[in-house]
Order: C-alpha cells, then sequence, then structure tokens
C-alpha cells in the first residue's frame, strides 16, 4: 500500500500559499486543496448538507440547491460558537474525504493546503509542514488587488482571527519567505528535495 508523507502547507491571507502550492505540483507533487474541497463537501455532500440545514437553516443554501455562503458567513463570522458549531459539522468531513484522496496517491509526500491549518489543530495530524510567510503590508495590498469587493477593516477582521506568521513560523517545519525580493522557485526546490530525503527513510 502506497504510504506518502504528509505535507501540510498553509499562511495567512494574501501571503501566496495558493501559488507556492502550485509550484509544488508543478515538480509532480499531488495537491489537496482543503478549503476549496471543503466548499464543495458543503454543495454536494447529502449528509454534510442536511447537518447544516439542520443547525442554520434552509437559507443555508438557495433555491438551486447552492450553498448560501454570504448567508452562512454572516451567521459565523463574529460568533465564536456558530463558528465552532460549523467547524464540527465539516472537519470530519474534510477529513474522510482527504484520507480517501491520500489512498489514491502515488508520490513520496502529498501537500495539504489549508488557510487554518496551526489554527485548527489538523496540523497535528501531518507528518510536516510548510508556513508561507510574507509581510502584511504587502499581503492587504495582494488582497485588495485580487479581492476588490472586500474593504480594508474586513481584511483586518479576517487577518485577526488567524494566527500572526510569527507564532506559524514557531510551529512550521519550513518556511517559505515570499516578499518582493525573494524568489519561491529556489527555496520550493529546497524543501521539495528535503522532503524527498525524509521520505526515502520513512520507506
Amino acid at each position: 500500500m502506497n504510504n506518502p508523507m504528509t505535507v501540510g502547507i498553509t499562511g495567512g491571507i494574501g501571503s501566496g500559499k495558493s501559488t507556492v502550492a502550485k509550484i509544488f505540483s508543478i515538480l509532480g507533487i499531488p495537491v489537496y486543496f482543503a478549503d476549496d474541497r471543503a466548499k464543495w463537501l458543503m454543495s454536494s455532500h447529502a449528509p454534510l448538507k442536511s447537518a447544516i440545514i439542520t443547525h442554520f437553516g434552509e437559507e443555508s443554501y438557495t433555491s438551486e440547491g447552492h450553498l448560501n455562503r454570504s448567508y452562512l458567513a454572516n451567521q459565523v463570522f463574529n460568533d465564536p460558537a456558530k463558528t465552532a458549531l460549523i467547524n464540527s459539522l465539516v472537519h470530519p468531513a474534510v477529513k474522510k474525504d482527504f484520507e480517501q484522496w491520500i489512498s489514491i496517491q502515488h508520490s513520496p509526500y502529498i501537500l495539504k493546503e489549508a488557510a487554518l491549518l496551526f489554527e485548527t489543530g489538523s496540523y497535528k495530524e501531518l507528518d510536516m509542514t510548510i508556513n508561507v510567510s510574507s509581510p502584511l503590508i504587502i499581503r492587504i495590498t495582494r488582497i485588495m488587488l485580487r479581492d476588490p469587493h472586500r474593504t480594508e477593516a474586513q481584511i483586518h477582521a479576517i487577518i485577526d482571527k488567524q494566527l500572526p506568521d510569527e507564532q506559524k513560523n514557531a510551529l512550521a517545519d519550513f518556511i517559505i519567505k515570499n516578499a518582493d525580493n525573494k524568489l519561491l522557485i529556489p527555496q520550493v526546490l529546497k524543501i521539495h528535495e528535503k522532503i524527498i530525503r525524509q521520505s526515502e527513510t520513512k520507506n
């Protein structure tokens, strides 16, 4: 049975973690985009949909059956109890989906890309972690260019719910610095080679 090493990749909003994950995928490393997959499961996984409707109401989905993301976001954003509740419904479904996905991969290691890897504690279930670190001012500029619908206040509210880079860097096994004067590809290649070597000793 194939037993790839599991490596988490995370970073604050606007850090560029998705870009870094795509570089790894070009190297042939399978990437599980946990946040995107969670959204898909919330729209397509019947037991999860049923649980969300039970706890958050029929308004959680549109008349066409699509996830009503703005409604749910308004429900949970400033309510820690509701945030914990939605996480308790979604995280087990994502965990099971992730385990099924791993079982069909044939690679020395795989990446799990997730925004709140350290905040949720799910990093403890992985072999290693990578944090994509970027200065706050650069992150805010990137987000405002990428998401013109967000106000600066909304961006700061999201950032405030995430661990600061200093804490993430302290927890991570590898750090990728994504600032304007740092090239990403050489950093990714160096980490890729180190993980390959570690996977060879594991297997």
